[in-house]
């Protein structure tokens, strides 16, 4: 990929994709709609964007040929560039996205977002931040540093990107090229989301929750917030704000049963410790034995995946509605770690599922297009490892 940086162009008409009903509004006022037509104005601008997916202006037929004409003049509904799509031979896509420059420092921002297709369901695993600040140890996204967070806006053209892709709007071309995009009377190919991808969601906690009222929005997207889950490595503060302000699924990234190796795995653990964390997932506004807190525990070979941290993990986890996510390490290069083999992961499996928690393995998605958990790093940063190390092949 040899595409020059995205150039910061102050008088290029912005997009109206993404942007919350409050933001519509502003919009709408910049260009002289009266308030007191906004609210109607926004309404009919959500149904076409959300709901219909619109491309172009002209199709907004309830909208006057005015307004319609002021609105391309000064906006777009352009969406973001897919720079790079992969399919896993499992049916897994990854995209590459690059969205525009938000100011004149900033050389636009390069995002990846993964689309899982099973048979009931269509999983979207989206990013919140360019990079990442958490270095966990396992995680080739945390080799990667923090950019900027990712504007409302920006988050929700992730899933317009993927349904736009997937023929997923009214009037759209399903794909057919794999037949492994989830079908039927009811069944959308995006149904659920997963706050997983690059990024620590509660790091940018406004911009994630704003998303989030697009996202469920009954008029437009109208994703169950009950299919929408927001995974953190324990930003312990942000917890219970977010199930206060947004409902959704909590998911936590857990990886170890003691303070000492989890301050290793997952370095936010030194600010926020295991009690800590585990107090805030027994307060989770609305958690229950219907809405389990899921927690995430990636098996690796030889350091977290013995018995003994079985049984640890069940005796920890008591009085949390939860699910233990269990998840064979996805390799990635360079890495130091390998995944446990996979008679450990059953046994580890059996001892929790036998204390009565509910224990799937989650099967590798994806590895062969690196889009499995824990191995998103955008194409540019990867380019950039790659000259790097020739450079010091050179030396």
């Amino acid at each position: 990929m040899n595409e020059s940086p995205a150039i910061f162009d102050p008088h290029a008409c912005p997009s109206l994709v993404g942007k919350t009903r409050a933001q519509l509004a502003q919009a709408l006022g910049a260009i002289g709609v009266p308030e007191r037509e906004q609210r109607m104005r926004v309404g009919q601008l959500w149904h076409w964007i959300y709901f219909q997916g619109s491309t172009s202006f002209d199709a907004m037929l309830n909208v006057s040929k005015v307004l319609r004409a002021k609105l391309a003049e000064h906006y777009t509904l352009d969406r973001p560039r897919v720079v790079a799509a992969q399919l896993s031979q499992d049916g897994t896509r990854k995209w590459l996205i690059r969205m525009p420059p938000v100011d004149a420092k900033d050389k636009g921002a390069e995002i990846e977002c993964v689309y899982i297709p099973e048979s009931d369901r269509g999983t979207l695993c989206i990013s919140s931040q360019v990079g990442c600040t958490l270095t966990c140890t396992f995680c080739h996204t945390g080799t990667q540093k923090l950019v900027r967070n990712l504007t409302a806006q920006e988050i929700v053209q992730q899933l317009i990107v993927a349904r736009d892709m997937l023929g997923d709007f009214p009037d759209r071309t399903r794909p057919d090229d794999d037949g492994l995009i989830p079908s039927g009377e009811g069944v959308r190919p995006v149904s659920n989301i997963v706050f997983m991808g690059m990024g620590e969601p509660l790091y940018n906690f406004d911009e994630v929750n704003d998303a989030i009222g697009v996202l469920t929005d009954g008029e437009g997207l109208s994703l169950s917030k009950r299919r929408i889950t927001v995974s953190t490595s324990g930003v312990v503060p942000q917890i219970a704000p977010l199930g206060e302000a947004s409902g959704t699924m909590l998911a936590i990234s857990l990886h170890a049963t003691n303070d000492e190796l989890r301050n290793k795995l997952v370095p936010l653990n030194k600010k926020y410790p295991l009690k800590d964390l585990l107090d805030a997932c027994r307060n989770y506004p609305g958690a229950a034995n219907s809405r389990r807190i899921t927690f995430e525990y990636v098996m690796l070979k030889g350091v977290n995946d013995s018995p003994k941290e079985a049984r640890e993990l069940v005796r920890m986890l008591k009085g949390i509605p939860a699910k233990i996510n269990l998840i064979p390490f996805n390799p990635w290069p360079g890495t130091q770690y390998e995944c446990s083999d996979w008679e450990t992961i059953e046994t580890f499996s059996d001892i929790v599922f036998n204390a009565g928690y509910a224990s799937p393995v989650r099967t590798p998605r994806g590895r062969d297009i690196l889009a499995a958990c824990g191995q998103l790093k955008s194409e540019t940063e990867k380019l950039r490892a790659r000259a790097r190390l020739a450079l010091d092949d050179e030396a």
